[in-house]
């Protein structure tokens, strides 16, 4: 599907179901440069991933290109492919074309495409995107923290304990990847997000320079073999940085003080990486969460809000 509406001023826009390399290309400049402008990405891990490798189910993307030098101006991505919730999207306007009506015109396409029925990400909080989010009639709903902490030596993370009849190895890709997929959905049945993730998304992650399996850790147990937890861990060579990527708990294994062993397992590892600081995403409604964060010194360093509508 493509529309070619034509916007006020020098803009045109696309909505399309796939982008091909070029556009995909265009995009990711303008997403690097909006990075440097804002300091964070506007657009997540997952909506980066989903800018290659064809069409996707439940994924659009919308193009603000200049008519006359193919200039790209703005870009969002829209995400329905969940059955319940509402489609959720991001978006984005070039650093230099700000202030123009671009990013309404997103919003609004967006809404149309939703049948006004939609989420968006503000990544980072920022005032023009709060702005914007009231002006298209949103309310913020959703609370997500970074929190950061030094993993500066002597690490104050003691050796984990792991539960009777558990212990701990790594992921072994194309030999786990059903099993670790089960436990990921189970674990974050009431995370759509996280919990509905597909062998094509775990092969996207695993295809990133990033991905290292020994720091992807998984809790079985000793008689069977079967995942109760995992830790994967995440490395920002760049910025020089260790991030709790995702910790899982199978249901049946909650409670134990096996989320605690698992992330001090990852903890240690990224320390032994070298890396001065650890970072992680919580939910800010996540109570119990943070507080266990919190007591193993992490504190907020930045905030991300979804917005809704409320019909």
């Amino acid at each position: 599907m493509t529309s070619d509406a034509t916007l006020p001023g020098p803009g045109r826009l696309q909505i399309l179901d796939a982008l091909d390399e070029e556009q995909a290309a265009q995009v990711i400049e303008l997403l690097s440069d909006a990075a440097r402008s804002d300091g964070v990405q506007a657009v997540s891990e997952q909506g980066r991933l989903q800018l290659r490798g064809g069409k996707r189910e439940g994924v659009t993307h919308f193009l603000i290109s200049d008519r006359d030098s193919g200039d790209l101006l703005g870009y969002a991505q829209l995400e329905g492919a969940d059955p319940v919730e509402a489609p959720a999207a991001e978006l984005v306007v070039h650093p230099e074309q700000r202030g123009k009506g671009y990013g309404r015109a997103l919003g609004d396409a967006l809404l149309d495409a939703s049948g006004r029925r939609l989420r968006v990400w503000a990544h980072g909080g920022k005032s023009a995107a709060r702005h914007l989010a009231q002006v298209l009639g949103m309310t913020m709903f959703r609370e997500l923290r970074q929190l950061r902490r030094p993993l500066t030596q002597p690490l104050d993370i003691a050796e984990p304990v792991f539960p009777e009849g558990v212990r701990v190895r790594t992921f072994v890709p194309g030999q786990d990847d059903a099993a670790w997929l089960a436990v990921n959905a189970a674990a974050f049945a009431h995370h759509p997000e996280q919990g509905s993730l597909t062998q094509r998304d775990l092969d996207d992650r695993m295809a990133e320079e990033w991905f290292d399996p020994k720091g992807f850790f998984l809790a079985v147990r000793e008689e069977g073999g079967e995942i109760v937890g995992f830790h994967w861990t995440k490395v920002h060579r760049a910025e020089q940085l260790g991030e709790v990527y995702v910790v899982g708990i199978a249901p049946g294994a909650q409670g134990g003080g096996l989320g605690k062993a698992l992330t001090a397992t990852g903890l240690r590892h990224l320390a032994a990486e070298g890396l001065p600081t650890a970072s992680l995403y919580v939910d800010a409604d996540n109570v119990a969460a943070v507080t266990v964060y919190e007591r193993l010194g992490f504190t907020t360093y930045e905030t991300d809000l979804m917005y809704r509508t409320e019909s």
